[in-house]
């Protein structure tokens, strides 16, 4: 094969079995030419390989040797060693098994048993969920309480500033959210209605949609999305330094402290939100109305006040309230579940606020099939 003397040679035998003789050096060295030739080799019938005039070998000629054992393999043709050196065996099998393995395991087969397991364990943690939020809302509920009986251990600073942040900032949006949602409605409404010559309904269309329903639940959906992932962030990242250890070192009682600010805040600026928001939606609507339609905001004013009930008002803001409890209640449990590291801060946000946006609509729709049963 080569002028070196000692540079592998290689004959193959083909007489009714094949047989491959190898010999010379098999080291790093000379793989290059030995794994050039033994990938020549097609992997068509069993071979046997026989070493008896190979000098040396170290683990560059074995990895040579396993990987043409490995392609004979794949093809479901076997390859035998003969009058190898036990040296050479024991090197050639470490390597050998050291190859990495292409085998793909088959999908381990599900029984109705380990479905029934599956069942069990989502339905024990959301019940686990369930009862930790739970566990949230009775400690605000009882640290309000005490806040209460004892004046001087509330924090009325603390509850501004949740207020300003949670209510305050958060005016822009809402307004304009909610003045886009009219606009939307207005224009919809009057598409449909002009064709049956009932373009006046479109106010009851846009009073009845905002004030009832979406004036108060696209309201707690902004603020689920802007609040519950800051509640969850700015007590995580304290649960991250170790600072609500701290407080319970020095006395402080964590659900004093973090929570009821943070969820009287809610509970004080949601139905005011909700309230900007029906304003600003029959504001869009009746802008849109006076421009689609014709129809004057003193003909709007009008059929709103002459043709809608003040209940509307009073079943969407008597939502309010529970909607605060659920953002509030989910973003504390989510912050207070986050580990020591950034991975898990990232993961409890996102987790809060797919979580309070779901469980609102959820409570949302329960409302709705309520109020309709009872005929409100």
């Amino acid at each position: 094969m080569a002028a070196d003397p000692s540079a592998p040679r290689m004959r193959l035998d083909d007489d009714g079995e094949r047989v491959l003789h190898l010999g010379g050096r098999l080291d790093l060295a000379r793989v290059a030419m030995l794994q050039q030739a033994l990938a020549a080799l097609p992997a068509e019938a069993p071979l046997a390989v026989d070493l008896a005039d190979v000098e040396a070998m170290d683990t560059a000629g074995a990895w040579a040797l396993a990987c043409l054992a490995a392609r004979h393999r794949a093809a479901d043709q076997s390859v035998t060693w003969r009058n190898i050196a036990p040296g050479h065996a024991a090197l050639l099998d470490t390597v050998t098994q050291a190859l990495p393995q292409d085998t793909e395991a088959a999908p381990p087969r599900t029984s109705m048993t380990d479905r029934l397991e599956q069942i069990g364990r989502a339905a024990f943690a959301g019940l686990t969920f369930l009862l930790e939020l739970l566990t949230i809302l009775g400690l605000f509920a009882d640290r309000l309480v005490q806040a209460v009986r004892r004046p001087r251990a509330f924090r009325l600073t603390s509850l501004v500033h949740h207020c300003h942040e949670v209510g305050v900032k958060a005016v822009p949006i809402v307004a304009l959210m909610a003045f886009l949602i009219g606009v939307v409605l207005a224009f919809q409404g009057s598409s449909q209605l002009r064709q049956f010559g009932a373009e006046v309904f479109v106010v009851d269309l846009i009073a009845i949609s905002v004030l009832r329903e979406l004036g108060i639940l696209l309201t707690a959906i902004i603020v689920a999305g802007r609040t519950a992932s800051a509640f969850t962030a700015a007590i995580g990242s304290m649960k991250m330094r170790e600072e609500v250890d701290a407080m319970r070192t020095l006395g402080l009682d964590p659900a004093q402290v973090l929570f009821v600010p943070r969820i009287l805040a809610l509970l004080l600026m949601l139905p005011i939100l909700g309230l900007i928001a029906n304003v600003a939606g029959l504001f869009g609507g009746a802008l849109m109305s006076w421009v689609e339609l014709g129809l004057s905001p003193g003909i709007f004013r009008t059929r709103l006040v002459e043709g809608i009930s003040a209940t509307h008002v009073l079943v969407g803001l008597s939502k309010a309230p529970v909607f605060a409890l659920i953002i509030g209640v989910v973003g504390c449990h989510a912050g207070m579940k986050v580990q020591s590291n950034a991975e898990s801060l990232g993961r409890m946000t996102s987790a809060a606020v797919v979580t309070a946006i779901f469980t609102v609509i959820v409570a949302n729709a329960a409302f709705s099939v309520f109020y309709a049963q009872i005929g409100v």
